[in-house]
C-alpha cells in the first residue's frame, strides 16, 4: 500500500462512521454534509471492499471487518494527532499541554505524585492524566505507547522500547498483625504454605517469577488491581502480599499489618518511564522525560530495608 496515494482525511471519516455507525451523525461530528460523508463512506466501501456498516432494521451495525478496524482506526488517529502536534521548541512556562501517562496506583502514589507536583510549579499550563495499567500490557504494549506519552513500569516485565530510568525500591511483604503463624521472620516454608494477595496477573511480577524458579508456587487466595488495597486484604487474615517498600510505608497505618522482609534475595524493582520512539524528538516529550528523570532522583528508594516483623499499621 503506497501512503502517497491515500487520503487521510478518510482515516478521521471512517473513525468517525464506526464509532457512531450513523452517516449524518458522523458528518455532524467532524463538521461534513450528509452527501459529503455518504460519498467518503462509498469510497471507504470500495478501497476496503466491505460494507462496513449494514443495515439492521431501522440502525446500521458493524460488520466482521467494521469491528476489526474500530479499535485500529482509533488507534491510528491518537498515533496522527501525536505525530502532527510535535514541536520543534517546548517552553513549559507558557506552553498548554496535556501528556497521559499509563501507571499503576503504586507509581502514580511514589512518582506520580511528585511528579504533578513538579508540573504545578514549573509548567502551569501543562495537564497531567494517569490511566489505570491494563492487565494485558505484555501484549498490549506497542499500541498503548503508540497512543499515550509513557508507561510507568519497571524493568523485567516488558521491553524492546526506549526507556528513561527514574529510581529503585525494594519488595518486602505483608503480613496481618495477628496472624499467629508468622513468627519474627518470613520462612519460604510460609511463602508456599500461606494465601497470598497479588496485584493483577500474578506472575508478570519479576519477584514472584523468581520465586517460581526456587520451586515457591504462590497459592492466590485474592487478586486486584491496586497495590494500595493489598493491606486490607491482609489485615486480620492468614494471607501474605508482595508490595513495593516505598509504598508501603507510605501506607503507614491504614491497616494492622506487619512489614517483613522477604526470606530471599528478591530482585529490586527498577522503575522506568517507557515510551514510544515516534516521541523522541519531539521537544516536549523530551522535557518531559528530563522532568521525570529529574523528579525520581528525589524519589529514590529505602536507605535500608525493614526490621524483620515492622509494623506498619496497628
Amino acid at each position: 500500500m503506497n501512503l502517497a496515494s491515500l487520503d487521510l482525511n478518510l482515516v478521521v471519516a471512517l473513525r468517525a462512521l464506526l464509532e457512531e455507525r450513523n452517516v449524518t451523525r458522523a458528518g455532524r461530528r467532524i463538521g461534513l454534509s450528509q452527501p459529503a460523508m455518504s460519498a467518503a463512506l462509498a469510497r471507504l466501501r470500495r478501497h476496503f471492499d466491505d460494507d462496513l456498516l449494514s443495515r439492521a432494521g431501522g440502525h446500521y451495525e458493524l460488520t466482521a471487518l467494521g469491528q476489526v478496524l474500530l479499535d485500529r482506526t482509533s488507534t491510528a488517529c491518537d498515533l496522527l494527532e501525536r505525530l502532527f502536534t510535535s514541536q520543534a521548541d517546548f517552553d513549559p512556562a507558557k506552553e498548554s499541554r496535556e501528556f497521559t501517562l499509563v501507571a499503576s496506583d503504586y507509581a502514580v502514589a511514589v512518582f506520580g505524585a511528585e511528579l504533578a507536583r513538579t508540573l504545578h510549579e514549573e509548567a502551569p499550563g501543562v495537564r497531567l492524566r494517569f490511566t489505570q495499567t491494563p492487565p494485558g500490557i505484555v501484549e498490549q504494549t506497542g499500541t498503548l505507547l503508540s497512543t499515550t506519552d509513557g508507561l510507568l513500569m519497571p524493568h523485567g516485565i516488558i521491553s524492546g522500547f526506549p526507556a528513561t530510568e527514574l529510581y529503585q525500591d525494594q519488595w518486602v511483604f505483608l503480613v496481618s498483625e495477628d496472624n499467629p503463624e508468622v513468627g519474627d521472620h518470613l520462612t519460604r516454608v510460609d511463602l508456599a504454605r500461606l494465601p497470598w494477595v497479588t496485584y493483577q496477573r500474578t506472575y508478570d511480577s519479576p519477584p514472584v517469577r523468581q520465586l517460581g524458579m526456587l520451586g515457591i508456587e504462590p497459592r492466590v487466595e485474592v487478586s486486584v488491581d491496586s497495590f494500595q488495597v493489598l493491606p486490607f486484604l491482609v489485615a486480620g487474615t492468614r494471607r501474605i502480599a508482595l508490595v513495593q517498600e516505598l509504598l508501603a510505608r507510605r501506607l503507614s497505618g491504614v491497616a494492622p499489618v506487619r512489614l517483613m522482609k522477604p526470606p530471599h534475595e528478591a530482585v529490586p524493582l527498577r522503575e522506568a518511564l517507557w515510551w514510544h520512539p515516534v516521541h523522541t524528538h519531539d521537544a516536549a516529550h523530551i522535557w518531559l522525560r528530563e522532568t521525570a528523570a529529574r523528579v525520581a532522583a528525589s524519589v529514590g528508594g529505602p536507605d535500608e530495608g525493614p526490621s524483620a516483623g515492622h509494623p506498619v499499621g496497628g
